[in-house]
């Protein structure tokens, strides 16, 4: 539809990985009216389908195209992709299907998340997937998305965990379940040679329903406000601008980037920000836009003694997931075999087809960083700064792990495949060198998350059912809400916190399936 009017039961801000989620759940029983709004086009890319093209969309209309600040650590702006389609980053992202160590997730209750621990989330991490030959009391078999390794593995790849193994890395047998260390084949969201986004699993199977709106190119305004209660939204096609309500609740999904900045733009946010940009202060709520974080990734880059052959799904299939030192409380360093000789943009290196990738990120990173607002005016966009390396010890973290990516990478398994050692070099090995070269060689991992995070402390925005704060009538469900960073890719981790609001919705809803008016 062109445009949505009137009211809706629950309006769905964003058709990512969590809108496409929240709209078919909410929709399914029929009897709440649901309206789903995404900035993005309907019509999908082409290049979307096909696993291998996924760095080419990076850029296109699918693509917010965000830059980041300036960064203090490189002295350089930085891409930051993020998704702008139905399916959201989960049709343009590297197809990895990862949870992370349930250490990084008991983490969050440590910090205040109550109810947000592993054990907690396993249900949802159940509810969303479909696997075989995994164990069925950690991992699903009945949920939308289908899941698996590659099949065939990459070559590359199958000898770079047979090089682990020689390193002294144990094999993990389900890398992807959340309860083990070491390497092993991770789960991807290939269906058929295909990518399986959210999208084609959730959305597209639930757009027939008669109860279901979706409006794309939708650019959301602000959350419309009664004083303290969220009352519906704002939004624009094109030239015309709308409003449509909401007796039951407003569900935020617009991501980490997205989420905070409707926030900020609705008066809910730190007031000091609020007033400089002219936007009257609705709900003074100082977290809102702080406590950015993003997996920043390196590597060891290796020109190859071989033609490398093409990768035909994602490439990156096979990972590790280890500590950096011994006495590190849960593991916090990813090592991936990439078949592509993957580097910041600026450096040379060899050419795809001629080089691969030890590709290395920290995965608890402590430094932070922030989304704020550049204007109030809709359609401009945010000022982000990750903020990467403030926290030292971030460095340090990562020169453990490109030390450890180097030894996987001399060992015999890759004997056939190396030719020599490009990014760092072998002249780079100090402490020193090694920070200088992070700084050089640095990309986003594109997994970004934490402002609009959970918590009972006054610098926390939802609580733990995500309502945010001071507001009623208003949550956030997406990668925003996360207290720090999970030890994974982020995706797996984002459909199992929309199952999860989508569960807390419905519980508070009556019978039917319709928002309580009191919500």
């Amino acid at each position: 539809m062109e445009h949505a009017s009137g009211s809706y039961d629950f309006v769905v801000v964003g058709a990512g990985t969590a809108g496409c989620v929240l709209a078919a759940r909410l929709s399914e029983s029929g009897a709440a009216r649901v309206l789903l709004l995404e900035a993005g086009s309907r019509p999908p890319l082409e290049a979307m389908s096909v696993p291998p093209a996924w760095p080419a969309l990076a850029g296109t209309s699918a693509d917010w195209a965000d830059t980041t600040v300036v960064q203090t650590a490189t002295g350089t702006a930085m891409t930051w992709p993020r998704g702008r389609a139905l399916g959201g980053s989960s049709a343009i992202n590297g197809l990895n299907f990862v949870r992370g160590h349930r250490g990084s997730y008991d983490a969050w209750t440590e910090a205040g998340a109550t109810g947000w621990g592993f054990d907690d989330l396993l249900p949802y991490f159940r509810r969303s997937e479909h696997t075989a030959g995994r164990d069925p009391a950690v991992r699903g078999g009945r949920g939308p998305l289908t899941v698996g390794p590659a099949s065939p593995g990459h070559p590359v790849a199958a000898a770079g965990l047979q090089a682990a193994a020689q390193a002294g890395y144990p094999r993990a047998a389900d890398i992807s379940g959340g309860l083990e260390e070491g390497f092993g084949w991770c789960d991807l969201n290939i269906v058929d040679g295909r990518r399986q986004s959210a999208r084609d699993a959730y959305l597209t199977p639930a757009l027939s329903r008669p109860n279901l709106d979706v409006v794309t190119s939708a650019l959301v305004h602000r959350v419309s406000l009664d004083g303290h209660r969220c009352t519906g939204v704002e939004y624009s096609v094109g030239t015309g601008v709308f409003s449509v309500g909401c007796s039951g609740e407003v569900v935020l999904t617009a991501g980490t980037v997205g989420s905070a900045h409707l926030l900020l733009r609705s008066g809910i946010g730190p007031q000091s920000d609020l007033r400089a940009a002219g936007i009257e202060v609705t709900a003074d709520l100082p977290g809102v836009g702080a406590n950015l974080f993003d997996h920043p990734m390196s590597g060891v880059v290796y020109r190859s003694a071989q033609p490398v052959p093409a990768g035909q799904n994602n490439h990156g299939e096979a990972l590790g997931l280890i500590r950096s030192h011994p006495g590190a409380g849960t593991p916090d360093l990813q090592i991936m075999f990439v078949d592509v000789p993957l580097r910041a943009e600026t450096l040379p290196g060899p050419a795809i087809g001629q080089g691969y990738t030890l590709a290395t990120s920290v995965m608890l990173p402590r430094s932070r960083g922030s989304v704020r607002l550049a204007s109030a005016e809709p359609g401009t966009p945010p000022l982000i700064d990750p903020n990467y390396y403030a926290d030292p010890r971030d460095l340090h973290t990562f020169a453990a792990g490109l030390r450890a990516a180097r030894e996987i990478g001399r060992a015999a398994a890759l004997d056939q495949w190396r030719g020599e050692e490009v990014l760092p070099g072998p002249d780079v090995t100090d402490d020193c060198s090694l920070r200088a070269y992070l700084r050089r060689n640095l990309r986003t991992y594109a997994h970004p998350g934490g402002t609009c995070r959970i918590g009972t402390d006054a610098d926390a925005v939802v609580d733990t059912e995500l309502r945010v704060r001071g507001i009623s009538g208003l949550r956030v469900a997406d990668a925003s809400v996360m207290p720090s960073a999970p030890s994974a890719n982020t995706n797996a981790t984002v459909y199992a916190i929309a199952e999860r609001a989508a569960h807390l919705i419905q519980a508070q809803s009556p019978a039917d399936g319709t928002p309580s008016r009191t919500a």
